[in-house]
């Protein structure tokens, strides 16, 4: 067997950027997927589960080890009232969104365990939300990889393109995230 290859290392990066929810190797797994380069449904599983585990655990250290993860969020506490407000405003469904919203994914489960939501009920959401959400993101890579393996090689032919696509795709978040957790006046 070869340890330098994509058939060997793709499952296991998938497995541990899924746990941290990360869209972009579920997007690249469905790419890789169409390109032959790895089975759909054995990486789209690996990723259910991974990310189903990961927000398990985040509940987990929110609802039993508050103390001890509570210094770390002290400089977020504008993203976790966000979290909190998503919670109360959407109830179930905030188990849903939170899979599709980078910089409060994190703390919206850490948010409901702290506002001690049932570890049950929440596992039982989780399990679909994170289907839904590792399907929504797998399925639509694999049904555009032409598409994106064409802009890949476009990106190829100009190289300067992809680090303005990427402080622009970063900026934009971080303006939207900080829009959306500055107090308003």
């Amino acid at each position: 067997m070869d340890f330098s290859s994509l058939e060997s290392w793709g499952y296991l990066a998938i497995a541990f950027f899924a746990f941290g929810g990360s869209l972009f190797i579920v997007a690249a797994a469905g790419v890789f997927s169409f390109m032959g380069k790895m089975d759909l449904t054995t990486a789209l599983t690996v990723a259910v589960i991974s990310n189903y585990m990961g927000d398990m655990f985040l509940f987990y250290l929110g609802k039993y080890q508050r103390k001890e993860i509570e210094p770390y969020f002290a400089k977020h506490k504008r993203k976790i009232a966000l979290a909190r407000l998503i919670m109360r405003k959407y109830g179930v469904a905030a188990i849903f969104i939170q899979k599709f919203l980078y910089g409060i994914k994190t703390l919206v489960p850490l948010s409901m365990a702290l506002s001690k939501y049932d570890f049950k009920k929440f596992g039982f959401y989780n399990i679909f939300a994170s289907a839904i959400f590792v399907l929504t993101i797998g399925l639509s890579a694999y049904y555009s990889s032409e598409a994106i393996i064409s802009m890949f090689e476009y990106i190829k032919e100009k190289p300067w393109i992809a680090p303005v696509m990427l402080f622009s795709i970063v900026g934009g978040v971080w303006l939207l995230m900080e829009k959306m957790t500055k107090k308003r006046k």
